[in-house]
């Protein structure tokens, strides 16, 4: 992948000649990073692919708007999360994962899907993940898997930094909580 300069890029955007072409590398550049955000929220394969699509939508449609007051990837990080949190209101709410259900749980999607291969402590890890609330797994995953600062996330997320750092804090007890009783 090229690398590019975010300042050019934005220029480009924000002009009918160079548009298009910007924003392929805008989605080049990104695609892959945002659908790990949100595939570890939503969990299904085809899914993920369905709200990054839709980000890419927003994104493109809203790009005159954006006045570039902050990073290109946090605007794009917002859009994500927000088209996130919409599909996961949209969706039958679960409010724990229950492993010995019979019916199935969101857990046992982990295990069908094709496109998951973690072993089993990363699949443990992931029922454990489930057990958050939405928000709260949200910052765990940006934190822990994408590496965010805490000042880079307050900005995609709206939210001061010491509420990250609480919401992060409880999130890692909760999980650890979680992990002892398999442990």
């Amino acid at each position: 992948m090229k690398v590019f300069n975010e300042e050019d890029i934005i220029g480009q955007l924000h002009r009918p000649d160079t548009c298009r072409k910007a924003f392929e590398q805008v989605v080049a550049a990104y695609s892959e990073k945002l659908y790990w955000q949100i595939r570890r929220m939503v969990l299904s394969h085809d899914d993920a692919n369905d709200v990054l699509q839709n980000t890419f939508i927003k994104a493109w449609t809203g790009i005159d708007s954006f006045r570039g007051e902050s990073r290109l990837s946090t605007w794009l990080y917002r859009i994500a999360i927000n088209e996130t949190l919409t599909f996961l209101n949209r969706q039958p709410t679960v409010p724990t994962v229950d492993i010995d259900s019979p019916e199935g749980s969101l857990a046992d999607k982990l295990e069908g899907d094709p496109y998951f291969n973690g072993n089993d402590a990363q699949k443990l890890l992931q029922e454990a993940l489930l057990t958050l609330p939405d928000k709260q797994r949200l910052v765990f995953n940006m934190k822990y898997f994408q590496e965010m600062k805490y000042e880079e996330m307050s900005q995609v997320l709206g939210t001061s930094v010491g509420a990250l750092k609480a919401s992060y804090h409880l999130a890692v007890k909760k999980i650890s909580h979680f992990l002892e009783a398999y442990l």
